[in-house]
């Protein structure tokens, strides 16, 4: 039979386990998670029925990203669904790519209720820091099926370098 103290130092551990992982889940996805203000366009027929859309939707989404760098180019690709290419809205600020967009409410039906809204509607914006120096004039960007394709290249003369390291 445990004692006290056993039981004390087992849910201890498990409980700094539980910590350890929530702490590495929020930095791997603190990034992608977006916050949705929702927009004034009226997208409701009723002030009423607009408010609980409020209520129901966090205004959280996922946009998730990657971001890969070779020696001419970064890429990144976001994933954007329910988007037109013409509704968002590319900058490079100070060694970032900010994506901004609206998202609007596509009703489906116009009787009865929605209960569960698990899609994030409104404006949002993220920053996506990038790994090197860019070239924002010669951007290229690509909208295809939900997904954004940014290819920045880099300034012509600029190359990694790498460093040896001296043995002693």
């Amino acid at each position: 039979m445990a004692t006290w103290q056993q039981l004390r130092e087992g849910v201890g551990r498990a409980w700094d386990s539980l910590v350890d992982g929530w702490n590495q889940l929020h930095d791997r996805a603190a990034g992608a998670i977006t916050r949705f203000v929702p927009g004034a366009s009226k997208m409701y027929p009723t002030e009423r029925e607009h408010q609980e859309m409020i209520q129901r939707n966090s205004g959280w989404g996922v946009l998730a990203a990657e971001v890969f760098d070779d020696d001419k180019k970064v890429v990144v690709r976001l994933e954007a669904p329910g988007l037109e290419a013409d509704e968002i809205d590319l900058q490079v600020i100070n060694n970032m790519l900010v994506i901004r967009g609206e998202k609007t409410l596509q009703q489906e039906h116009n009787d009865g209720r929605y209960h569960i809204i698990e899609c994030a509607y409104g404006s949002f914006e993220r920053a996506i820091p990038l790994p090197a120096e860019v070239d924002p004039e010669n951007t290229k960007a690509s909208y295809k099926r939900g997904v954004l394709r940014v290819e920045l290249p880099k300034p012509q003369g600029q190359k990694q370098k790498k460093i040896k390291i001296a043995a002693d």
